[in-house]
């Protein structure tokens, strides 16, 4: 899919033991790279990090993102060529509980890697993942643009608009354009994504991982904002755009290095009932009952323009909001019931959907 662009790169990617940066890295280990992971021991259990075994394929350090010295060891030991940084606290609801480690791994963990970049100089192509909710929310019922307003009602959207802005200072102080190739060679770019599904989500406070549990509880689950629209995704979406992305970075393309979306298209956006109603064609086990509960400040209406991404990195989504959901369910169903991991037979399949 990448031209073997990433055979024999060395990449590091931060967060390898959560659920986006498994994914990624069982990925990029597919695709031939020498994969280094930095992250905190897995949260959850089951972990999809433990669950592929890739302890045993890539090279895994544990250690914090915070830990500014560590990591700037770890850069200068392995020279990572490619930086995917995806290390954070990414829930809403924790952020209320502590926002002091929210600003802190968000803001101070992207500062640190921003730092090693800088200190070390071997770093040809960064991206630092974002979110879609870094934007100031107005119930907008058009997607947001990378132009749009920064914002955050709550410490974990407002700590991932900072680290925009501290992305962005950056770019600009240590890592300018114009000076890339003269006094550095290390270009920086920010991936804004949409709600992302897929198997291999144990986390708690997301959609998904909480519909699992209920049917393994036997439980009817409790939705509290049914109404609320999200531009959801399945997981191998964003994570081709950062692959594109950082092979454009590597490759010295300087005006690709800026933020970016990657969400789907319109018609995805969809609300949370429907993808309960959506994901219980394919597991009738699974329970559930309205139950509106405005305790907790979530945005109504959110979606994403990706305009700039298709038609200038001509990125699109492959898989429409069924597929996603279908490939999701069956991925969990496979796992319960024959023990059997979809991860492989999914990335070659979206592979395989890509090209056609």
């Amino acid at each position: 899919m990448f031209n073997d662009f990433y055979k024999g790169k060395t990449v590091l990617v931060t967060g390898h033991t959560g659920f986006k940066g498994s994914w990624l890295s069982y990925w990029l280990n597919l695709l031939g790279s020498y994969v280094i992971g930095y992250s905190l021991e897995p949260n959850t259990s089951p972990s999809h990090f433990e669950i592929l075994k890739l302890k045993e394929k890539i090279h895994s350090i544990i250690g914090d993102i915070r830990d500014r010295d560590k990591l700037i060891d770890v850069f200068r030991k392995h020279k990572p060529e490619i930086v995917f940084h995806l290390a954070a606290q990414p829930l809403v609801r924790e952020s209320y509980l502590k926002p002091y480690e929210t600003y802190e791994t968000n803001l101070i963990g992207t500062l640190n890697i921003l730092e090693a970049c800088r200190v070390t100089n071997n770093v040809k192509s960064v991206v630092i993942i974002a979110t879609d909710k870094c934007y100031k929310n107005n119930e907008w019922v058009y997607g947001y643009r990378e132009i749009d307003q920064l914002g955050g009602y709550d410490p974990y959207s407002s700590s991932k608009a900072c680290v925009e802005i501290l992305t962005e200072s950056y770019r600009n102080s240590f890592f300018n354009h114009k000076d890339y190739g003269k006094k550095h060679s290390t270009l920086i770019a920010t991936a804004r994504a949409g709600n992302v599904i897929g198997g291999g989500d144990w986390s708690k406070d997301r959609l998904v991982p909480d519909i699992i549990r209920s049917i393994f509880d036997n439980q009817v689950l409790k939705i509290r904002n049914p109404k609320a629209v999200r531009p959801w995704q399945h997981v191998l979406e964003p994570l081709s755009g950062y692959l594109m992305l950082a092979m454009k970075l590597f490759n010295g393309n300087k005006e690709f290095a800026e933020a970016w979306n990657f969400g789907p298209k319109d018609s995805d956006c969809i609300s949370v009932e429907s993808v309960l109603t959506e994901f219980k064609k394919h597991w009738d086990k699974f329970k559930y009952e309205l139950s509106i509960n405005n305790e907790l400040h979530e945005s109504q209406f959110l979606k994403l323009d990706c305009s700039k991404a298709n038609y200038i990195l001509k990125w699109e989504p492959v898989w429409n909001f069924e597929k996603c959901v279908k490939r999701t369910a069956e991925w969990y169903k496979n796992f319960y019931e024959r023990n059997i991991v979809n991860t492989d037979e999914d990335i070659k399949q979206y592979i395989c959907d890509s090209k056609r």
